[in-house]
C-alpha cells in the first residue's frame, strides 16, 4: 500500500491537515492508536449524560471558524460565557467592560491592596489590547488572498503594520507570569488568585492575555467532540482513509515507509506527524538507516527530547447530580474557574509530597506517607482552582430534565500520580480526590451537592497519557519549566514551525509551537499541509 501522504494522530491537527490535503485530491490515510479519533477533543454519553474529555470550549482566535468556513463545514456554536468566582462571590464575563467589574471584584477581596490591583488591571487591558490585533482579523492563512485583492489592500496590509508593531511589544513578556505580577504586588494570596489556574511558568503574555481569550470561548452544539466528528466526515467524504486502534511501530524516512502494529508496510510520498514529538523520533530504527548525516541529526533530536517534560496535566472528576440545570446557571455559567479559599496555593506545605516523590522504591504498606499524600491533596483541594465544566448550560440536550453533568477539574502533576500508581494507590487515591472533590464544593459554592451524586468517576495524568501518548500527560505541549523549549515560540517564524529534520516529513499539533492549544494545532495542521502541496 502506498499514499500521497500518510498522516499520524487524530487529533485536531492531524485532521485538519487530512482534510486539506483529501480537498486538493491527494490520496491521504490517518492513523489513529485510539479506537476513537480526537485526542483531547471527545464527548462521551454515560447513562445519557454528555461529557467533554480534554477541551472545555473552543476559541477561535481568527482561526477556527475562518478554517471551518474555508472548508465549507458549519457548525451550531454557542457563546459560551465564563464566569470566575472566590469563596461566595461569582463575577460573569460578559464583555470587554467585564475588566472594571473584575478590578472591582478583586478589590472586594483584597482590600488592602486596591492600588495593586488598579496597576495589575491596567497590565491586563494593555495586554487584552494585543490580542485584540493579534486576533483582530481571520487569521491570513485561511483566505484565499489572490482571490480577493481588494480585502488585501484594505485589510490585510493596514493589518500587517499593526501586527508587527504589536508582536515586538508581547514577545518580550515572557517573564512567567508569578514572577511578572511581583512586580504590581507583594500580596502572594493576590498573585495566586490570578495566576494558580495557569501551568507552571506560564509566560505573561500567555497568561494575562486570557481574559481577552475569555470573550472568545464558543462551545459547539452536541460537545466538542462535534467539532472533531464534522472535520472527519469531511475528510472522509473527500476520499480519505482513517484507521483507528493502529499505531505506528516503525518509521523509514530513507526509504519512505512505516509499519503498523499489525504489521502492516505503508508506504508514503510525503508524512505528517500530529501525535507527541519524542515518539516520532523513537519509532526511527536507526540500524536500518544508511545516511549517517541523517542517523546524527536522528540522534541528537531524541537525546534533546529525552529529558525534556511533557506540560501539565490534570485530575478530572465527572459527576452527575441530581438536579436541575437551573440550580447550576443561577450561580455560574456552563465554565466556571472557582477558587473556594483566596489564601491560594503558596499557603500549600509541599515538604510531605516532596520526600514521597523522592523516594527510591515504591512501598505499597507505606500507610504514614500514605496518610500524608492524602493530606497535602486535603490541602491541595482547599486551596486551588477548580475549572469547572457544565455541558448543559450551553446545550440543553446534553443532559435528561432534572439531572446535569459537571466536568471539575485541577492541574495535577504526573510525577506524582505515577507515584501514586508505582505504589499502588491508585484506586484508593482517585476515590479519596473524587470525595475531596465533591466535599469541597459541598461546603462552598454548590451546599448539598454531596446528596445528590448519582454517578462519579475521575481521569488522572496517567488516563491522558494513555489516552493520548502525550509524554507526562500533557495537554498543551512541552512545560514551560523545561530548561528550553524544542519548538517555535515567536509568531513571526510560525510557519518553521512544522518543519522536520527528517526527508519529506512535516510534524503539526501541541508539541510544535508555545504557548500551544486548540487554535495552534489547527493553524500548524494547515500549514503543514501547505508545505505538503507545495512539495508535491
Amino acid at each position: 500500500m502506498k499514499y500521497d501522504t500518510i498522516i499520524v494522530g487524530g487529533g485536531i491537527a492531524g485532521l485538519t491537515a487530512a482534510a486539506y490535503l483529501s480537498r486538493a485530491g491527494q490520496s491521504v490515510i490517518l492513523f489513529e492508536r485510539q479506537p476513537k479519533i480526537g485526542g483531547l477533543v471527545q464527548t462521551f454519553n454515560r447513562n445519557n449524560v454528555f461529557f467533554d474529555t480534554g477541551l472545555r470550549s473552543i476559541e477561535d482566535s481568527g482561526i477556527v471558524f475562518p478554517m471551518l468556513r474555508q472548508l465549507g463545514i458549519d457548525i451550531d456554536f454557542v457563546k459560551s460565557n465564563v464566569s470566575i468566582g472566590i469563596g461566595n462571590s461569582i463575577l460573569k464575563l460578559r464583555d470587554h467592560d467585564s475588566i472594571k467589574q473584575y478590578e472591582d471584584f478583586l478589590k472586594s477581596h483584597f482590600p488592602d491592596n486596591k492600588e495593586d490591583i488598579a496597576r495589575i488591571i491596567s497590565e491586563i487591558k494593555k495586554i487584552m489590547d494585543y490580542m485584540d490585533v493579534l486576533y483582530g482579523i481571520d487569521n491570513p492563512a485561511f483566505l484565499n488572498i489572490t482571490q480577493d485583492k481588494k480585502y488585501l489592500l484594505k485589510v490585510i496590509l493596514p493589518w500587517m503594520f499593526k501586527f508587527l508593531f504589536t508582536i515586538r511589544k508581547i514577545s518580550i513578556l515572557k517573564e512567567p507570569v508569578e514572577d511578572y505580577l511581583k512586580r504590581f504586588t507583594k500580596s502572594q494570596p493576590l498573585i495566586d488568585n490570578i495566576a494558580q489556574h495557569f501551568f507552571q511558568k506560564t509566560p505573561t503574555s500567555f497568561a494575562l492575555s486570557y481574559f481577552r481569550l475569555y470573550l472568545d470561548y464558543h462551545y459547539p452544539k452536541g460537545g466538542t467532540a462535534t467539532l472533531i466528528n464534522k472535520m472527519a466526515d469531511y475528510y472522509v467524504g473527500h476520499g480519505g482513509v482513517i484507521k483507528t486502534s493502529v499505531s505506528i511501530q516503525s518509521l523509514n524516512p530513507e526509504e519512505k515507509y512505516v509499519i503498523d502494529n499489525l504489521g502492516n508496510r505503508i508506504g508514503y510520498n510525503q508524512l505528517i506527524w500530529a501525535a507527541d514529538m519524542k515518539l516520532l523520533y523513537n519509532s526511527i530504527q536507526l540500524d536500518q538507516l544508511k545516511d549517517p548525516k541523517l542517523i546524527t541529526k536522528i540522534s541528537e533530536k531524541r537525546s534533546a527530547l529525552k529529558p525534556l517534560k511533557g506540560g501539565d496535566s490534570v485530575f478530572t472528576v465527572y459527576l452527575t447530580v441530581d438536579e436541575k440545570k437551573e440550580y447550576f446557571s443561577e450561580i455560574c455559567t456552563g465554565h466556571f474557574f472557582y477558587t473556594p479559599d483566596k489564601r491560594g496555593l503558596s499557603e500549600l506545605y509541599r515538604g510531605d509530597v516532596n520526600q514521597f516523590l523522592n523516594l527510591q522504591s515504591p512501598d505499597p504498606d507505606n500507610d504514614e506517607m500514605k496518610n500524608k499524600v492524602k493530606a497535602f491533596l486535603t490541602n491541595f483541594c482547599d486551596l486551588n482552582t477548580f475549572e469547572i465544566a457544565i455541558p448543559v448550560l450551553r446545550d440543553q440536550t446534553l443532559a435528561p430534565e432534572g439531572q446535569t453533568g459537571l466536568i471539575v477539574s485541577l492541574l495535577f502533576d504526573y510525577q506524582l500520580s505515577k507515584m501514586i500508581d508505582n505504589h499502588g494507590w491508585t484506586d484508593e487515591i482517585k476515590d479519596f480526590l473524587e470525595l475531596s472533590f465533591i466535599r469541597v464544593l459541598d461546603q462552598s459554592i454548590f451546599p448539598g451537592i454531596k446528596n445528590k451524586i448519582i454517578d462519579r468517576f475521575s481521569s488522572s495524568p496517567l488516563t491522558i497519557e494513555k489516552l493520548t501518548g502525550n509524554s507526562d500527560g500533557g495537554i498543551t505541549g512541552w512545560a514551560f519549566t523545561n530548561p528550553f523549549i524544542p519548538a517555535v515560540s515567536k509568531m513571526l517564524q510560525v510557519a518553521k514551525s512544522v518543519d522536520t529534520v527528517l526527508p519529506s516529513i512535516y510534524q503539526a499539533g501541541q508539541w510544535v509551537y508555545s504557548p500551544a492549544g486548540l487554535p495552534i494545532s489547527i493553524l500548524t495542521g494547515k500549514l503543514a499541509a501547505d508545505k505538503v502541496l507545495a512539495n508535491s
